[in-house]
């Protein structure tokens, strides 16, 4: 995803509104391979983890006729992409717009969702100072919301940064002020992004504001907002997206059902335990207290967990290399608000300084099945914090209390409007790119490279910032080596892809990348 605004990692799964439809029923579809040598009954493909990336496989392996078992750890599937479900409301957990430009993928969505998958408008807005402004910003719009006294203060600002800018340019709070001015960037980047990154923004590099805001200067954002971005087309900002009726997680439970009626199997509660490692290969693992002999496996647990379950130890190296591995969390507060509309966005970034809500989800405006009446708004209050920290320790009744009392410092709803709330704590919801992550991840992969049937895919598989569409598409490149013999390189794969306008590394944002309490757990413990 890449903007010319600092925006927070959407988990959108990125694309063009090209979509093909499969018609094919679970009913009439049949095995169209010969059985794979060394995949039996008593050897199926063991897939670990039932969010996108496993569900993929699982499904593709089952519909042609494979034994296959699929091993989740928690009692629901889809990963950070699935749906929680209180008394009929939904709520999605930091918004997944389904939109991509790998047409198999986008195939396959279709083929699982069928009239289920629904066409919905985007709209999403910036919150600042008790005001929505369009987004992106619009100038006519930035002038009537901003008024007259902070529009000349912004000006002030910029052209004293631009005669005497501040110097060297090390930090991202430096990099920004000198081409917008301290007052800009106080209002459309500070508060944001040391919300988002959980350090100051004198602490975050100015190589990464470079990279996330490369060609926009003053004048050039001026001309974009009056005369629009003609010629520039700005992918993450479509105007609309395929959404599931009743949320992402109605894919994985889609998904689920078909492999199960393709003879496959999904088994919950299932948290893997050991990996028994023999002659290159993985030759049994325990999950859920019983044993299994695999012919091959697909996992899409996180690296460090993959480590941490290794039977015998991985090499000491390997270990420091996983014990290593930074993740950036977050949590939602679900809010169940007694009235019918707040907003009509599907979501808002929240810019004001003061509180501690980064982003606000808006079900009924992604679709309004995931609202059981008429009368309510429910809402995703989304915290990004670091597993462990204080507001991850915060009990669920002060993190509700919190969000509603930011719901009415925002001047969106009262507080005493709210009919109940809950948190959901997102683990490993990204992984982060510190200056370390490539050496670290290189070190696990020669390992993982010397295990002959053991692949990993998926987002926390590869330690990459996969969307949705790119963890699916490692599934799907990890299926073919095994039926087909093909050699992708699944490392590759989001690199590769057609997603990336550059062949540029992304920058990691930390000057010094903080130690996060996560880091201390015993390897095998994880999640």
């Amino acid at each position: 995803m890449t903007d010319d605004h600092p925006t927070p990692p959407d988990d959108e799964t990125a694309t063009d509104d090209e979509t093909a439809t499969d018609d094919e029923t679970v009913a009439d579809a049949v095995p169209t391979r010969a059985p794979v040598a060394g995949i039996t009954p008593e050897r199926p493909v063991v897939v670990l983890g039932g969010g996108p990336a496993g569900l993929t496989a699982g499904y593709l392996l089952a519909k042609q006729g494979h034994p296959v078992i699929v091993l989740e750890s928690t009692d629901q599937v889809g990963g950070i992409a699935r749906t929680e479900v209180r008394d009929g409301y939904r709520f999605d957990l930091g918004g997944h717009r389904f939109f991509t430009k790998v047409k198999e993928v986008d195939q396959l969505w279709h083929e699982i969702m069928k009239e289920e998958f629904l066409k919905r408008p985007r709209k999403s807005r910036i919150y600042y100072n008790n005001k929505f402004f369009e987004y992106p910003l619009d100038g006519m719009d930035v002038i009537r919301k901003l008024g007259p006294i902070e529009l000349v203060r912004c000006f002030v600002s910029y052209l004293w940064a631009a005669i005497k800018p501040k110097g060297p340019e090390d930090t991202f709070e430096q990099w920004v002020s000198n081409r917008f001015g301290k007052r800009l960037f106080t209002i459309f980047f500070k508060t944001y992004s040391e919300k988002l990154w959980g350090v100051p923004t004198s602490e975050i590099r100015s190589e990464f504001a470079a990279q996330r805001i490369k060609g926009l200067s003053f004048f050039s954002a001026a001309k974009s907002a009056f005369f629009g971005n003609k010629g520039n087309k700005i992918k993450s900002l479509i105007s609309e997206f395929n959404y599931p009726r009743f949320g992402p997680g109605q894919m994985w439970e889609q998904m689920t059902d078909d492999i199960r009626a393709h003879g496959g199997e999904v088994r919950m509660n299932a948290p893997v335990t050991r990996l028994r490692i023999e002659g290159g290969r993985v030759v049994e693992l325990v999950a859920g207290g019983e044993t299994l002999t695999p012919s091959h496996v697909i996992s899409s647990l996180p690296l460090r967990t993959t480590v941490g379950i290794a039977d015998p130890e991985a090499p000491v190296d390997v270990r420091d290399a996983a014990r290593g591995l930074r993740y950036r969390d977050f949590l939602t507060v679900a809010l169940v608000i007694d009235s019918p509309e707040l907003f009509p966005d599907n979501w808002i970034y929240i810019h004001q300084p003061g509180v501690n809500v980064l982003r606000i989800q808006n079900f009924r405006s992604w679709s309004e099945w995931m609202v059981p009446n008429d009368t309510d708004t429910s809402l995703g209050m989304e915290y990004f914090c670091f597993e462990g920290d204080e507001t991850w320790n915060m009990s669920d009744d002060d993190l509700v209390a919190m969000a509603s009392r930011e719901i009415e410092q925002l001047g969106l709803a009262r507080s005493r409007d709210v009919k109940f709330g809950f948190a959901v704590r997102v683990h490993k919801a990204y992984p982060m790119y510190d200056v370390e992550y490539p050496e670290r991840v290189a070190t696990i992969r020669g390992w993982l490279e010397g295990i002959e049937n053991l692949t990993q895919v998926g987002r926390n598989g590869l330690h990459r910032y996969n969307n949705s569409d790119h963890s699916m598409l490692t599934a799907m490149r990890a299926v073919d080596n095994i039926l087909l013999g093909t050699k992708h390189d699944i490392w590759a794969v989001n690199a590769e892809s057609v997603y990336h306008e550059e062949d540029v590394a992304d920058e990691q944002p930390y000057r010094e990348a903080p130690e996060t309490p996560a880091m201390e757990q015993p390897l095998a413990s994880e999640r």
